[in-house]
């Protein structure tokens, strides 16, 4: 007989893909089973997101783990030690009144969320199932529609171009292999066109191509050359989205754009970004205004919002109450699930159904600080969230989860089943308009 008892919980440091110290953390059972996830970190943070405990000092520029991996073993074990697997909402509850803290600070949040993960890990070993279907349940699941980037800038990249991210979707694919297909096409297309034009940089910190524009325009410009390249029709077929990440050149109103050697306030901001999306098949765009700027996530909502998706991420921090309250001011239409910003899965997907119940499109999505850890790839699908952003079409740590989820939709066979269209908010209320 299986015993689902928490016998011990581990933490080690090792790297992430910037080749910083990050937590893994081991959950074992009493029958011998084990769960295990690693913390991913950020580069563009909310203010508002839960704290990764770092060491300071000059080991590794500040960012050594010691302390939260001795969180782990030290508080965390102990404190979980003896109680059953099968609750994760209960041993979440346990972790966030171990800390005591809003922000995470004391034990830390790369602590608490590889602890949080590696639980649920452990919790669907010991049922015999992969995770996603752990987490659905008898619940039907569609795969997500992927959200890829194919050039980085922004915090990404050095600053090269202002905007975070530019990326496609392919909500025309009939199914999530099919997405992918046509989008390592698009990345080839986009390589092959930078490499001409003389402008390849490298790859930013999520895979995707680091290039030298001379404005945000050329950009977008150069990525819908590539889709056509790759012969897929822009807008039909295959969108664009954009994560501006705002807050990162933006404050109290004023947007300063490096690139373009413009400063802005939230009107002239708003109407930018809207003669971009007059402009260019923009299907997405994450954190159009700063998080203090929350009247201008009003007007921008207000102006685009039944033809576009507006994600909050730095805006809504993966917290359930701040979602609940966007969608009271209708702010954005979609919110930006990243279980490191909440602390815990529970909290995570608190946030997440918050998201379902107002309408909102649901993105799980990874950081720029990645691993090898799946974990993102099965709440996707078994959250339904709908959609995943993992970065690019490069790099292992991302190739992971794409593949991954390719490995989960095979599994399902004939039952399985694309989100496509569906996952973009603004396709659901225009429907139901209809």
């Amino acid at each position: 007989m299986k015993n689902t008892t928490i016998d011990q919980v581990r933490a080690r440091r090792v790297w992430d893909s910037r080749g910083r110290p990050t937590v893994e953390a081991e959950v074992l059972l009493r029958d011998g089973t084990k769960g295990r996830a690693i913390a991913p970190a950020g580069a563009s943070t909310g203010s508002g997101e839960a704290l990764d405990l770092r060491d300071g000092g000059t080991r590794f520029g500040g960012l050594d783990v010691s302390r939260a991996c001795a969180a782990v073993n030290e508080q965390i074990s102990p404190a979980l030690t003896g109680f059953d697997i099968s609750d994760q909402e209960s041993l979440d509850a346990r972790l966030v009144a171990l800390d005591g803290t809003a922000d995470r600070s004391r034990i830390g949040g790369n602590a608490l969320v590889a602890t949080s993960m590696a639980l649920a890990h452990a919790a669907a070993a010991a049922a015999g199932r992969p995770l996603w279907l752990h987490l659905a349940g008898d619940r039907q699941v569609r795969l997500p529609l992927p959200e890829i980037q194919i050039f980085g800038g922004g915090a990404h990249a050095a600053r090269r171009v202002d905007v975070q991210d530019f990326m496609v979707m392919c909500p025309a694919a009939s199914s999530f292999t099919e997405a992918l297909e046509w989008t390592a096409e698009i990345y080839l297309a986009a390589g092959a066109l930078l490499k001409k034009a003389g402008t390849l940089q490298g790859v930013a910190d999520e895979g995707g191509y680091w290039p030298a524009f001379s404005t945000n325009e050329q950009a977008l410009d150069t990525l819908m050359q590539a889709i056509v390249d790759a012969g897929f029709h822009p807008g039909t077929e295959v969108g664009i989205s954009l994560d501006i990440a705002a807050s990162e050149f933006g404050s109290h109103g004023r947007y300063e754009l490096a690139l373009d050697g413009r400063s802005l306030d939230s009107d002239a901001m708003i109407e930018m970004l809207g003669g971009w999306l007059a402009n260019y098949p923009i299907l997405s765009i994450e954190d159009p205004l700063a998080e203090d700027d929350p009247e201008g996530f009003k007007r921008f909502c207000a102006a685009h919002g039944s033809s576009c998706q507006i994600i909050g991420d730095d805006f809504l921090v993966t917290n359930a109450d701040r979602v609940r309250a966007a969608a009271k001011v209708q702010a954005v239409n979609a919110v930006l699930i990243k279980p490191n910003q909440a602390g815990t899965l529970s909290e995570t997907h608190a946030a997440l159904v918050a998201g379902k119940a107002a309408g909102f499109g649901t993105i799980v999505s990874a950081r720029s600080g990645e691993t090898e850890d799946l974990t993102i790839a099965h709440l996707a699908v078994g959250w339904n969230a709908g959609q995943l952003k993992v970065g690019s079409f490069s790099r292992s740590e991302r190739m992971a989860k794409w593949n991954e989820v390719l490995r989960i939709e095979e599994s399902l066979g004939k039952q399985a089943s694309f989100w496509g269209w569906d996952a973009l908010p603004f396709r659901s209320a225009q429907r139901s308009i209809g």
